[in-house]
Order: structure tokens, then C-alpha cells, then sequence
């Protein structure tokens, strides 16, 4: 487990030695003594738990910025018990949400944006590291800059696809990789490109007015991509229910993912890595009904049949 500087504090005049705060700590981090909870141990993941817990205001954790506080709309701090959610609402939302690919001309305000990620980073993380990291392109020259980035890479990579010598090196030594490409996506890819090189259309974000890059510290965090991809999903159905579309852009995370030098153009550190580009924008679509999904196939684990 990942662990960090204590900085939790206790007013002794205000704690009450209910011992809350104690039976929810991960880490070990406080004790009572003569009726008072107080700091003992020498290591924290800073998880608030005790802050969040205490009846008496009687804790506060430093290094949790008390300024998150989401200002385009109002938030409502007070703890959301166990069942007390609307179940329907919640399911509605989720299922609610699709990937947009018609948007209109209107800019999303840089207070939205940052409070998508505000929103984002209430998800859980590994040993609650929080390595992740956000890039925001807030406005449609940026992420066509960013786009064009992207189309390079692609058409390296569609060259190399058109050659059969390469795509047989790449069978004897990458388990084909160059050949899957070529056979799956080279063409979608080849015309996408010639697309917007000669009609101006986008069909890499659609038309999306901004994105978030969504990355994670590797120096910080052995989740980083698996946390980067739990608060990428808040910020999806966070932009939902503030009107906004939304859509997961996986070509521009493996162009990243293989060309270095997009991140170094867009001072990401080497250390990051992207794990989710989110485009965003008001959109221009309406559906009547949300929509099924394929069968899924459930495995439950019965251990008496497993010795059996």
C-alpha cells in the first residue's frame, strides 16, 4: 500500500472519543488515548474517511484541497447514505448517456470544464494515489492542433501498413499487429484522412468544441490507467447531466500511446501517460429511448461445484 505524510489534525476541545474516525482509517493513523482520538501512527493515505465521519467537525486532513467545490451549479456537501440514491434516476443517467458525433458550434466555458474534472477526481484510486492527471484543449483551433497531430501518426502508420514486407515482418515479430491494422482499419483510417484533407471534415471528434485528456502519474501510482478510467467515467455522466455530449476517442489515445513526441507537443511528461480523450460539446442529437446492449455472459463462482 501506497502511503503518505500525515497531515491530519484533531481539536482535542471538540472530539467527543466516539471513535469513529478509527474504525473507518485504512492505515492505522489514530488512536485513542484518554478519551480523545489522536494521531499515533506515521503513515496515511489521506483519505478524509475520518474528516467525513466525525459528528463534531473535529478533523481536518491538510493535504485534501477544501477548494474543489464545484461553481456552476450548487453543490449539496452533505453525505449521500447508503440506499438513500434514486435508484431509477441513477440507472436512467447511465444508460442515458451515448457517445455524441453531432455537435453544434457553441464553446463549453472553462468553468465547466474544470468542473468536469472536479467531478472526475471524486472516483476512487489505487491506495487512493490520485496520480491522475487532466489536459484540457478548451477550444476547437487547440484540438484541431491536436487532431492533426493525431492524422500524422496515422498516415506513418497507413504507409507502413501498405507495404507487404513490413506487414510480414510483422507477422513473424509482433504477432501481426501491422496486418490486423491493415485488415480492420486501414481503409476507415485512409479515407477519414482524405476526408478532412480535402472536405474539412472531422471524423476524429465530430465536431466536439474541446476535450480532456485523461492520464495518469506512473511515478505515483501502479493504477494509474485503471484510475484514470474510473474518473473518466464521472466526467462522462457528469457532462450528460449538465447537457453536454460526450465521446471516447480511442484512436488519439494509441497514437499517443506509440508516438511520444504528440504528448512532449502538448507539455505532457514522459512519466504521463494518456489513457482517455474525452471530446465534449453541446450536442446536436436527441433520442427517444435509451438503447439494450448485447447478451452478456455472467460467470458466478460456486466453490462446491469448482470441487466437484
Amino acid at each position: 500500500m501506497i502511503m503518505n505524510q500525515v497531515t491530519t489534525i484533531i481539536d482535542s476541545d471538540k472530539c467527543i472519543g466516539c471513535g469513529l474516525c478509527i474504525s473507518v482509517c485504512p492505515a492505522n493513523t489514530l488512536s485513542l488515548r484518554d478519551g480523545k482520538a489522536c494521531v499515533t501512527g506515521d503513515e496515511s493515505i489521506q483519505c478524509g474517511h475520518c474528516a467525513a465521519i466525525c459528528p463534531e467537525n473535529a478533523i481536518q486532513v491538510g493535504a485534501l484541497d477544501p477548494s474543489l467545490t464545484c461553481t456552476t451549479f450548487e453543490e449539496q456537501a452533505d453525505w449521500l447514505n447508503f440506499g438513500a440514491s434514486d435508484i431509477q434516476h441513477l440507472v436512467r443517467l447511465m444508460r442515458s448517456r451515448r457517445s455524441c458525433r453531432n455537435y453544434s458550434q457553441k464553446t463549453v466555458p472553462r468553468e465547466i470544464l474544470t468542473d468536469l474534472i472536479k467531478i472526475g477526481i471524486s472516483a476512487p484510486s489505487g491506495s487512493n494515489s490520485q496520480g491522475w492527471t487532466f489536459t484540457v484543449l478548451q477550444d476547437q483551433k487547440s484540438l484541431m492542433t491536436f487532431g492533426r497531430y493525431i492524422m500524422d501518426y496515422y498516415k506513418s502508420l497507413n504507409r507502413m501498413a501498405e507495404s507487404f514486407p513490413l506487414r510480414l515482418l510483422s507477422y513473424v515479430l509482433s504477432k501481426d499487429e501491422l496486418g490486423k491494422y491493415y485488415r480492420n482499419y486501414y481503409a476507415k483510417v485512409k479515407e477519414g484522412i482524405q476526408e478532412f484533407e480535402e472536405k474539412g471534415t472531422d471524423r476524429l471528434f465530430h465536431g466536439a468544441t474541446a476535450a480532456i485528456l485523461v492520464g495518469g502519474n506512473t511515478k505515483i501510482s501502479f493504477s494509474a490507467q485503471e484510475d484514470a478510467l474510473l474518473a473518466s467515467q464521472n466526467i462522462l455522466l457528469a457532462a450528460h447531466a449538465m447537457g453536454l455530449g460526450t465521446c471516447l476517442i480511442g484512436f488519439a489515445v494509441e497514437a499517443m500511446k506509440r508516438d511520444p513526441s504528440i504528448k512532449k507537443h502538448f507539455n505532457i511528461p514522459v512519466h504521463e501517460n494518456i489513457y482517455a480523450v474525452i471530446g465534449i460539446g453541446y450536442p446536436k442529437e436527441k433520442y427517444q429511448t435509451v438503447a439494450g446492449r448485447k447478451p452478456v455472459k455472467i460467470r458466478y463462482f460456486d466453490p462446491i461445484d469448482s470441487e466437484g
